[in-house]
């Protein structure tokens, strides 16, 4: 996990007579501007070099705030730094802790399930129009179960599973069935399960994790954890919680300005990102970004991880009775 202070960027050129290859690349340092613009000068050298040598190589990096493609550290404002622990301003405003050894999951209630369900319900039809018209033999019957099926097989598909999830006791149930079975089959874990506005949060207390072990990546699976989540978590080579409200749950419609506002913005950008701040921060203080539940395991509590059980708890205000947001 990398959470610079300083960024930079650099552009190199290349011309010939019947050729020109530019390039742009980031440089970022948590020591100073001038180590950052160092790095960003090497990096976009090296990148010139490999592409007039024939290698195939993006001619610009995106500039996104949390993505972590192509080596590119998590790109936001620093509010505070506890060790290893780092607590950042996401793109939307609202602060985010990062960590590089704490395993958190979001397990989402209602999660997006994705055009596979669609394709199968729809493969399925298909197969059962074609029979019905061969059985018929009418091409004319065959070919309007199709057409029918393209339009219905979405719908259905979506019928079965609200009908499975109604079936399992509801969402919540069946979420909170995952992690217990998890727990059952893996008892030396230990598990702090949180409310969120859309599901659970689950942070893991016995010990230190990496994102990248294969250990992380089974507990997300058998959790079901949010899928972007996991992609993220795998990229950044580090975990994170969102620690204050989103600003459209507690009355902010207005995105935080500039737009896209990647940080660093721009001198003359920093008055009126100020100001939306202020109004932000003063709204998120009456709400809290989770709510604890219960713990659920081994109840062992890592000493490193102690630390962080604290920090989370305080900053997203976990153990109020403050509405969740």
């Amino acid at each position: 996990m990398i959470v610079p202070d300083y960024w930079a960027e650099a552009r190199r050129q290349h011309k010939t007579s019947t050729r020109q290859v530019t390039v742009h690349r980031f440089g970022w340092s948590m020591s100073s501007q001038t180590d950052a613009q160092l790095m960003a000068e090497a990096r976009a050298d090296e990148a010139l070099q490999r592409i007039v040598a024939g290698e195939s190589l993006a001619r610009r990096e995106q500039k996104t705030a949390y993505n972590g493609a192509d080596g590119i550290p998590i790109r936001e404002e620093v509010l505070a730094r506890h060790g290893e622990q780092v607590i950042t301003r996401n793109a939307y405003g609202a602060h985010c802790l990062n960590s590089p050894n704490v395993l958190f999951a979001d397990v989402d209630f209602n999660p997006e399930r994705g055009a596979k369900p669609a394709l199968l319900a729809f493969a399925f039809l298909s197969a059962v129009s074609v029979a019905t018209g061969f059985a018929l033999g009418s091409w004319g019957m065959a070919f309007g179960l199709l057409f029918f099926s393209l339009i219905a097989a979405a719908p259905i598909a979506n019928l079965i599973a609200r009908l499975a999830v109604a079936a399992g006791g509801g969402s919540e149930r069946i979420a909170r069935k995952r992690i217990a079975s998890f727990i059952s089959a893996n008892p030396a874990w230990n598990l702090r399960l949180y409310r969120t506005p859309a599901g659970y949060r689950v942070m893991a207390t016995h010990q230190p994790f990496d994102a990248k072990d294969e250990e992380v990546q089974r507990f997300f699976a058998q959790v079901s954890a949010d899928p972007v989540y996991v992609r993220m978590c795998t990229n950044q080579n580090c975990f994170r919680a969102r620690l204050t409200a989103k600003p459209w749950r507690i009355g902010i419609s207005a995105h935080m300005r500039p737009r896209p506002g990647i940080w660093p913005v721009r001198p003359e950008s920093v008055a009126v990102r100020n100001q939306w701040i202020a109004e932000y921060e003063e709204k998120a203080a009456a709400f809290a970004a989770c709510r604890y539940m219960e713990s659920m395991g081994s109840g062992v509590v890592h000493k490193a991880i102690k630390v962080v059980v604290d920090l989370h708890d305080r900053e997203s205000r976990a153990l109020s009775a403050a509405q969740i947001a």
